[in-house]
């Protein structure tokens, strides 16, 4: 017996405070564009490639008795269960960038035993986004 599942990882969706402001603070410190941002605030979206970064307040009436409540962490020294991780060619300018941007500085980019470069700062909202160097580099599409 075959399967038909062969799903495709469509949405990240990140929690924030302040949609409208998160997802503005992504595209000014990441150099991400907004694709979508609705008109009640309550969802946006960024122009990341073939899967989509989502943002969606901390509470929402729609899903809180469903799937449960939200919780950012209490302190500096907690931090979520999930990390933002983006790639980019210049991990030191991508880090400079960022934190002129706003972003927090957690630990300036360097180079990691398994070869890659690795820095990591704070958003916003307190969630860890590391910036790395290409593992694999991008392949180039048609156009």
């Amino acid at each position: 017996m075959t399967s038909n599942l062969n799903p495709a990882f469509g949405y990240t969706v990140v929690y924030v405070r302040d949609v409208a402001k998160s997802v503005a603070f992504y595209a000014s410190a990441f150099g991400y564009n907004v694709r979508h941002l609705d008109n009640s605030h309550r969802w946006a979206e960024l122009d990341s490639g073939t899967t989509t970064i989502a943002f969606m307040p901390l509470h929402q009436r729609e899903t809180d008795d469903l799937t449960g409540e939200v919780h950012l962490p209490d302190s500096k020294g907690e931090r979520n269960p999930v990390e933002i991780c983006f790639d980019y060619a210049d991990v030191d300018a991508a880090y400079k960038h960022a934190v002129a941007n706003g972003a927090v500085p957690v630990s300036t980019p360097e180079v990691k035993n398994w070869g890659q470069k690795v820095g990591y700062v704070r958003d916003i909202d307190g969630i860890v986004v590391r910036l790395g160097s290409y593992v694999k580099e991008p392949t180039k599409t048609s156009s």
